[in-house]
């Protein structure tokens, strides 16, 4: 199993997003928006 975790990740270097994708990640962390009410999160979406 420590083998497993001890390898490195095949990952690619080359991301680039599509412009659709960021643009809706962008918005969604906008109309996110995150309440704290004692020890408890709630997560609103204004869409």
């Amino acid at each position: 199993m420590a083998k497993i975790y001890s390898k490195k990740a095949l990952a690619s270097k080359n991301l680039k997003p599509n412009k659709e994708v960021v643009s809706f990640i962008l918005n969604y962390s906008q109309a996110l928006t995150v309440v704290k009410i004692e020890d408890k999160n709630f997560e609103i979406i204004a869409n």
